[in-house]
């Protein structure tokens, strides 16, 4: 199945299934995101829908598929090329760091930022993950059955902040630097996580151009990985790392500027697509 959430017309979020170029939203059962994945895949698939409410999925106003994380934890250097073009070996264990929840925006929403607080804002596709139970201690081998599903994601940075800092939290963290979306979509459906192409594009030119069979370390056993130091909580979003093409590490160097078109394409999940908008604070 694919959850999608979406704002009412009175700015209530909500969430439904989209299907065949539709979004059907769930009866008054369930009003949440976050109440879906504490539900569960399984009950979530037979609640009621509300079918006589059902929209264009072209005309809802969709919103960030998951909008509250209880965290956000992501996964740094974890395809070779990337870990290349920075001149870092690849780690031996997940390296791991955090976003701040307040990054997160919809899958078709601005990604803004103060011009004078960074002016080298950077790109980076992602696969995310979504926790759907609490795991703790888990096997790599039983790991996956502790998703409840995956969506695409935007680790944007600000580079300048980045490289000036001793740690990534702050460049990582400004507000709308997280777009995800446009869906979230069950494992059944995704199939294997580790083998969907992904492609990130500004302005139509493609950016990075991959597939997560390349990624050092499985969603597997990142997942393990994060098990066996904390609780993985329902509702936690895994970011598991960016592949090549990063703007920074580009000769020249390329960032993101006003007006410019990010896109992000995860196959078998959907696509973000984010204007950028550099304010003057």
């Amino acid at each position: 199945m694919r959850f999608a959430s979406y704002y009412e017309d009175n700015g209530d979020q909500r969430c439904g299934v989209a299907t065949y170029g539709s979004l059907i939203p769930f009866r008054d059962v369930v009003d949440s995101p976050h109440r879906l994945i504490e539900i569960g895949v399984e009950a979530a698939s037979m609640l009621p829908l509300a079918h006589d409410k059902a929209m264009p999925l072209g005309e809802a106003r969709v919103g960030p598929s998951v909008p509250e994380p209880r965290n956000v934890i992501c996964v740094g250097k974890n395809y070779p090329l990337h870990a290349a073009e920075e001149g870092e070996e690849l780690p031996e264990l997940p390296l791991l760091f955090s976003k701040h929840i307040s990054t997160i925006t919809g899958p078709f929403d601005s990604i803004e930022w103060d011009g004078s607080l960074t002016g080298e804002v950077d790109w980076e596709a992602e696969l995310g993950v979504v926790i759907g139970r609490a795991a703790r201690r888990v096997s790599p081998h039983d790991a996956l059955d502790y998703v409840f599903g995956y969506t695409a994601s935007n680790d944007v940075s600000a580079r300048d902040l980045q490289f000036s800092d001793d740690q990534w939290f702050r460049s990582k963290s400004l507000d709308s630097f997280l777009p995800v979306g446009p869906v979230i979509v069950t494992p059944d459906e995704v199939g294997d996580p580790q083998s969907l192409a992904l492609e990130c594009r500004v302005n139509g030119v493609i950016k990075q151009s991959s597939n997560t069979t390349h990624m050092y370390h499985s969603v597997a056993d990142v997942i393990s990985f994060c098990s066996h130091s904390f609780t993985l909580l329902p509702g936690d979003l895994i970011l598991t790392g960016t592949p090549g093409g990063v703007g920074v590490f580009r000769d020249p160097p390329e960032f993101l500027g006003h007006g410019d078109v990010v896109e992000v394409e995860i196959e078998r999940i959907g696509l973000l697509r984010n204007e950028c908008n550099v304010r003057e604070d």
